[in-house]
């Protein structure tokens, strides 16, 4: 596999005021080592999908489902952060004909246009893609709807979301748009994290996430955010090593047709050991697929070096992130993080 530039990838919510906010200040922090730049997905994005919960909460061809006892969440270490009622469609309704007005087309189309004016005033580099973050039908489905429902809402789900791509694609240049797909869920269930797993989960989350890849033209920036979720800052489950994350980066590679621009890999805090990076000598992606591991964490640059340093053994260069997006984030720690990946790019570099 030959070596790759090595830059850094932000992949997605930033906790700060507003999308201007975002822009200026990563630009200014960390421009020179950025291919694409993300809005930070502010206001009502900012816990990720909690408002596509809202919204279905407020939909009229939903309900609660009282048979179902409530989804509980629970992180690694086993603590509950919260309990959600599980939603189903309404009695009578045709799955097939309901519309969810999910809001990321709108969000993009006003998030673009800033864009455009701070790149002509140069504020953001030329070069750096807009970058649009999308949740996959299965985030939705596994976290807020009844397993009852699931296998008729995440197509008509799928059908909205792609509606929404259609629109991002007709109104943003090809070549200034990045899309990544944020795909946590799914990395769960290859976890058994879920009380309600298929028996043929393996082949349904490989079908999904090459139908999403396709419905993105090869002259649009792809790429794929594997979570293994982060409501608190934490993880939901604590992977034993890369194996399920190298699995799954396979896997969608084989079902795209089109190219593979970059795949995103979390690495927990406590794992520089060479266990946990040992799979990625099993990764066949093409040589011109960007891999950027997840190995920043706020305030350990000697830890941030560390796990740089075993990758390294398995990779020859790779770019960086964070695990997660910053959205539940203490806004105080912006400023830290993004001068730890600046540190990063300049270690991995030689700078």
């Amino acid at each position: 596999m030959p070596a790759r530039q090595t830059g850094a990838h932000l992949v997605g919510s930033v906790p700060l005021p507003d999308a201007e906010t975002v822009f200026r200040t990563v630009s200014a922090s960390l421009g020179p080592h950025l291919r694409r730049i993300t809005d930070g997905e502010t206001g009502r994005r900012g816990r990720w999908i909690w408002f596509q919960r809202e919204m279905l909460g407020e939909h009229p061809d939903m309900e609660l489902d009282t048979d179902e006892p409530p989804y509980a969440l629970y992180q690694w270490d086993g603590q509950l952060l919260r309990e959600t009622p599980y939603l189903r469609f309404k009695p009578g309704v045709d799955p097939t004909s309901v519309e969810f007005p999910i809001g990321y087309a709108e969000a993009a189309v006003e998030s673009f246009g800033l864009y455009t004016k701070l790149q002509r005033e140069g504020i953001i580099p030329e070069d750096a893609l807009f970058q649009v973050s999308l949740p996959t039908p299965m985030a939705t489905a596994y976290m807020y709807v009844s397993p009852s429902a699931r296998d008729a809402y995440i197509p008509a789900y799928e059908r909205s979301l792609l509606a929404a791509v259609r629109e991002i694609l007709d109104s943003t240049p090809h070549d200034r748009l990045s899309i990544q797909w944020d795909v946590c869920q799914e990395v769960l269930i290859f976890e058994d994290y879920f009380s309600h797993r298929p028996a043929d989960y393996k082949e349904q989350i490989f079908a999904e996430l090459g139908r999403l890849g396709e419905a993105i033209p090869a002259s649009v920036d792809l790429g794929y955010h594997l979570c293994y979720g982060s409501p608190r800052d934490e993880h939901l489950v604590m992977p034993k090593d890369m194996g399920i994350l190298v699995e799954i980066a396979n896997g969608l590679s084989d079902n795209l047709d089109r190219r593979l621009d970059f795949i995103h890999m979390p690495v927990p805090q406590g794992r520089s050991d060479d266990a946990y990076f040992q799979p990625l000598n099993g990764l066949a992606l093409s040589a011109d697929t960007e891999i950027v591991l997840g190995l920043i964490h706020y305030d350990d640059e000697k830890g941030d070096r560390a796990r740089s340093d075993t990758a390294r053994q398995c990779l020859p260069s790779f770019s960086i992130a964070t695990e997660c997006g910053w959205g539940r984030t203490d806004p105080a720690r912006v400023t830290g993080l993004l001068e730890s990946h600046r540190k990063a790019v300049e270690y991995l570099s030689g700078g």
